[in-house]
This record gives C-alpha cells, sequence and structure tokens, in this order.
C-alpha cells in the first residue's frame, strides 16, 4: 500500500466548514504520485502514459481542517493494459472516503492502448489488495 500525508489547507474549506468535496480528487490524484513514476519515471507530459477512464468516490465522513489527513492507496485490480486503485482518505482514525479509479496504459502517440510492461506489473502487484478486501 501507499500512503500519503496531506495537511488540509484553510483555503480547502467550505461553508459548512468542513473540507470542500471537490478538494477529495485533486488530493486522491497527488497521492498517485508514485504510480505516475513507475510508468513515466521523469513525470514528462510528453510521454504520459496513464489515462483515467472511470472513476466512483463515496464520501461517508466529514473531513475537517486543522487535523491531517492519511490517503492509502493499494492496486485493486491489474488486466492486460489497465489497472484499479482502491483509495482511501482517513482523518482521526476514521476512514472518511474510499474510490476506486480505473486507469488505461496508453500511447498518446499513437492512440491505442499498450500493455502494461511486465517490470511495473511486479511493482504494482506489491501493493496488491488481499482477496477478500474491499
Amino acid at each position: 500500500m501507499y500512503s500519503t500525508m496531506i495537511e488540509p489547507r484553510v483555503s480547502e474549506t467550505d461553508a459548512l466548514g468542513h473540507i470542500n468535496n471537490t478538494v477529495i480528487p485533486v488530493w486522491l490524484e497527488a497521492s498517485r504520485h508514485p504510480i505516475f513514476k513507475l510508468f513515466m519515471p521523469e513525470l514528462s507530459f510528453q510521454n504520459w502514459k496513464l489515462v483515467v477512464v472511470h472513476t466512483t468516490t463515496n464520501y461517508t465522513k466529514e473531513i475537517f481542517f486543522g487535523h491531517e489527513v492519511e490517503i492509502k492507496t493499494s492496486v485493486k485490480k491489474i488486466g492486460k493494459t489497465s489497472f484499479q486503485l482502491n483509495e482511501e482518505v482517513w482523518q482521526n482514525g476514521s476512514r472518511c472516503v474510499d474510490s476506486i479509479v480505473t486507469y488505461v496504459n496508453f500511447d498518446l502517440k499513437n492512440k491505442r492502448k499498450e500493455p502494461i510492461p511486465p517490470n511495473i506489473r511486479i511493482e504494482l502487484e506489491k501493493h496488491q489488495l488481499e482477496i477478500g478486501s474491499p
């Protein structure tokens, strides 16, 4: 599992005093940085490989300013050209958000899906959820 710590900012709060729901997808993307580096070590947009094709996010508990947030990212499923991530946002010992995102390994120049390279597949498998996990 990958783990990313986020310190919520005042500007991320809304009129209700909690972190706005529009902030969460940005945090989730920030937590995927290590996965981006697997596919594009130089993080160059000229050689970008990953395209989001689906995402589902469930907000189950409010998140507040003033308390650090941990984002836990695991690999849920690995296909030939795509993979799913299971992402959870935790604050003060409670899971506040759970999300699933599907990425496709994509060749932008030739506009086609590509198989996930074996060396990257091995790295993704190291972070794969155990059978029976959410």
